[in-house]
């Protein structure tokens, strides 16, 4: 197969997606790489018949990659993830919207495109997390414990953009990072950003069946094949607080092969997932001999016919 990756400067030797470029072309595929932060692109033709059986994005939140992503996909290409849904996750004030109202368990949000703008919120909300809409890798992120707290804060929220908010949930300081690969679910904990005194070694853990079967549903809400949730175990239960479009998968045994796989596989039949109602993950004693827990989900394909012509 012929494959183009979409990798921004900020991964270009990161093991994700490096690794998973040297095992496609291993494998005998080829792969070429597009660096949309430091290339001149001519948008008029850069997807117009293109040979790659798909398209794949690597970059930041802000980067330029989606774009051109999106412009492959309205060429009628197929990419990965479905572009649409990349969208979705990385606006995260649209992405609570989406997952509140399709019955996620996410904080209320606010949003608000000037940080003093946030000083609006009711005391009652407090504490508070702060976040750029657009944010990713911990960037900018605040706990923020009063009204008071918050006038503070305000001047290193400037030029982040549009912001979220919402009340912080009360747990032990450690995260379950659940990555969503071929099928599979993965579950790894880790110390929450919000608590940097906390000591805890990031390592594979065992996923239960209602951590499982909320990842699984984060999928299908959102239209995402590869993908990872952080979850916090609050006093109600679970609680998402964030949803990556392909992240590092750290710590999930083979991670490399596994997403060439997958990849290959989306590649293969054209695919990408939509939105649709969940059916339940497989509870955790019914995982394979390597951990995890297979998906069992109701896909709503859509064809994408891949058109031919000259490589970009």
């Amino acid at each position: 197969m012929k494959l183009c990756f979409l990798v921004e400067e900020q991964y270009r030797h990161d093991g994700m997606p490096v690794e998973v470029i040297r095992q496609l072309t291993s494998w005998g595929h080829q792969v070429d790489v597009l660096r949309p932060g430091g290339s001149l692109l001519r948008m008029t033709d850069a997807v117009q018949a293109s040979t790659h059986d798909a398209w794949v994005l690597k970059t930041v939140s802000g980067g330029p990659g989606l774009t051109l992503l999106e412009a492959a996909a309205s060429a009628g290409m197929t990419t990965v993830n479905d572009a649409r849904s990349i969208r979705g996750v990385r606006d995260k004030a649209l992405a609570a919207a989406i997952g509140r109202s399709r019955g996620l368990p996410l904080p209320p949000t606010y949003a608000a495109a000037r940080p003093e703008l946030l000083v609006e919120i009711p005391a009652s909300e407090y504490p508070l997390v702060v976040k750029p809409a657009d944010g990713s890798s911990g960037r900018a992120v605040h706990l923020v414990s009063s009204p008071d707290r918050l006038a503070t804060v305000i001047p290193e929220l400037a030029g982040e953009g549009m912001l979220i908010a919402q009340p912080y949930v009360i747990n032990s300081g450690i995260d379950v990072k659940v990555y969503s690969v071929g099928g599979e679910l993965y579950a790894t904990e880790r110390r929450s950003p919000l608590n940097p005194d906390h000591s805890v070694r990031e390592r594979r853990v065992p996923l239960s069946a209602e951590v499982a079967a909320i990842a699984a549903q984060v999928g299908v809400v959102y239209g995402l094949d590869l993908y990872g949730v952080d979850v916090v175990l609050g006093p109600d239960g679970p609680v998402v607080v964030d949803v990556n479009d392909f992240p590092s998968f750290r710590q999930v045994p083979d991670a490399a092969a596994r997403v060439a796989r997958a990849v290959l596989e989306l590649a293969r039949t054209g695919q990408a997932s939509g939105a649709a109602e969940p059916v339940p993950a497989r509870p955790p004693e019914q995982r394979d001999a390597v951990g995890a827990t297979p998906l069992a989900l109701r896909p709503h394909p859509v064809q994408v016919p891949v058109a031919a012509g000259k490589t970009v």
